[in-house]
């Protein structure tokens, strides 16, 4: 049965989406059959990856319409990659799910039925906190919290985090956390390297060893519908995200790498 990994942060701005389509291409690559969902109604993961005007149906059509997702669900151009694709029109998802019954539920149903088809489903959540975040979250197995290394975005992660906890206590006991990763690292900040500090020293064990240095190259991909490792496969956002793959892999107990695989680079930090 596919682990369900929610990306979320309420914050935008903090490589989140980044990390979402990353994670889920990079995981692919690592020959494990994954499904991209798109929480967001800003769709970005969705224009990252397909073209977004070959998107008839979308999760709002799963979620508020009750349509099959088997029937949403879009083959990428990576081989074992899959994305249910979201649209503008979920937008008002927050507002239409308000008054339906189990509504913390919805996207738990709806997921359930494609579930055992995928290793991983990663889970790319919009900047909030609202419903559909709490959906996600309720059907999720682990989060996965992308943060920026400056103070400001560290602002609202105690909000996230006792987020996660009522989440924990209501609705999912069984959530837990693939980890905290920091991303937008510049090394020669010396600003940057004390908020990892401080990141580390603070929540311990769930802030993942893996650092996601600041890349233009990044920032470029998605604007050619492509993923770091399509759009250039030897820059350092590529080798980045490729170690954070393997390092939430190895958590899993999923894949065997060799001694030099495992090194998670952290170097200049």
């Amino acid at each position: 049965m596919g682990k369900i990994i929610a990306v979320v942060n309420q914050k935008g701005g903090v490589g989140k989406t980044t990390t979402a389509v990353n994670l889920a291409v990079g995981m692919a690559l690592q020959e494990k059959k994954v499904l991209l969902v798109d929480a967001d109604p800003q769709s970005s993961a969705t224009s990252n990856l397909v073209d977004k005007d070959n998107v008839s149906v979308s999760i709002y059509d799963c979620m508020l319409e009750g349509l099959s997702p088997e029937k949403a669900i879009i083959r990428t151009k990576t081989e074992m990659l899959d994305i249910l694709p979201s649209h503008v029109d979920f937008v008002a998802a927050e507002t239409d799910i308000v008054n339906v019954q189990g509504r913390e539920f919805i996207f738990k149903k709806m997921i359930e039925p494609v579930k055992d088809s995928y290793d991983y489903i990663v889970v790319d959540c919009g900047p909030s906190l609202g419903l559909i975040a709490i959906n996600v979250l309720t059907a999720a197995d682990s989060v996965l919290v992308p943060v920026q290394c400056q103070y400001f975005a560290m602002e609202g992660l105690a909000e996230l985090l006792n987020t996660v906890k009522i989440i924990q206590q209501r609705f999912n006991p069984d959530l837990t956390y693939e980890g905290i990763v920091l991303t937008m690292f510049h090394p020669r900040n010396n600003l940057d390297k004390e908020v990892v500090e401080h990141v580390r020293k603070n929540l311990g064990k769930i802030v993942l060893n893996t650092i996601i240095f600041d890349n233009v190259r990044l920032a470029e991909a998605p604007s050619h519908i492509k993923s770091i490792y399509e759009h250039d496969i030897s820059s350092r956002g590529s080798a980045n995200y490729m170690n954070l793959v393997k390092e939430i892999l190895q958590r899993n107990n999923d894949t065997v790498f060799s001694n030099e695989e495992k090194q998670i680079e952290e170097d200049d930090s």
